[in-house]
């Protein structure tokens, strides 16, 4: 019988500001690495062996990550597919075979292997998360909200406010503004602070052109993480909505400091006409 005792947690994707999404797989992925080398070492003993083949799935899998980090990609490439070819059923061997397709621009063969993690684990929360994401980033919103959806079926999983994020996003994504919104605050019910979802809450609300609240995000947002260069003009444009000149110059300036050049330093500058 299956046991959890190891759980290999894969990493939680994001559909959100590149610099904040990607310290997020960044984080994931280390913490995979360091929870797969855990688990090839100090298994719990369920009374079951390990076969060889998932230990070699798992070893070359470990591997692989640790190569990918390393921008060796082609060398990962060779350990991944190893690893799934060791055991096909192993879902953390082809979700990282799917991170790195996707690193290397192959979307085709990405897909393939998150909708393979799902086939061999799919009541996994953090597989439905993965396959989720990718599959909204691809057009297959409602496809992608049901998977982000049924990870939060998994006890087991520990980022429903993720998942939640992702959904609310993807809901945003398609013009389902109420979906989003209600996905978003639950999202925020679960942890009050996470930076995805509160930056995620103030662009719906300027949208809605509710700029009070939408400001009231940022400042949330600004509370719990640093700025990049999507948040940086998306405040940008909150305060220049609410005619609040100075504080729109000072994240304009921020941004076009920080950030120079960056397409939303040059939206920014646009924006102004300066």
């Amino acid at each position: 019988m299956k046991t959890r005792s190891c759980r290999h947690p894969r990493h939680s994707r994001v559909t959100k500001s590149p610099s904040v999404a990607g310290l997020l797989r960044l984080l994931a992925l280390v913490l995979l690495l360091v929870l797969l080398g855990a688990c090839a070492s100090s298994q719990v003993d369920d009374g079951e062996n390990q076969s060889n083949s998932r230990k070699a799935a798992e070893s070359n899998t470990s591997l692989g990550l640790e190569y990918m980090n390393r921008g060796q990609f082609e060398i990962a490439l060779g350990k991944l597919k190893k690893a799934v070819r060791e055991d096909p059923d192993y879902a953390p061997g082809h979700t990282v075979l799917a991170v790195l397709y996707e690193r290397i621009g192959e979307s085709e063969l990405a897909g393939k292997h998150y909708k393979k993690a799902y086939e061999v684990d799919p009541d996994n929360g953090d597989v439905n998360n993965n396959y989720g994401v990718f599959l909204c980033q691809h057009g297959e919103e409602a496809l992608a909200i049901e998977h982000l959806l049924r990870s939060l079926d998994d006890p087991f999983y520990g980022s429903p406010a993720v998942a939640l994020t992702n959904a609310g996003s993807c809901a945003l994504g398609v013009g389902d503004v109420s979906q989003a919104d209600d996905f978003l605050r639950r999202a925020l019910k679960i942890d009050p602070g996470f930076p995805d979802a509160l930056l995620t809450m103030a662009r719906l609300s300027f949208e809605q052109q509710n700029y009070l609240g939408a400001r009231a995000f940022i400042q949330r947002f600004e509370a719990a993480a640093t700025h990049g260069p999507e948040s940086l003009l998306l405040a940008y444009k909150i305060e220049n909505a609410s005619r609040d000149t100075r504080a729109a110059n000072k994240y304009r300036i921020t941004l076009e400091t920080n950030y120079p050049g960056s397409n939303q330093a040059e939206e920014a500058r646009r924006i102004s006409g300066k």
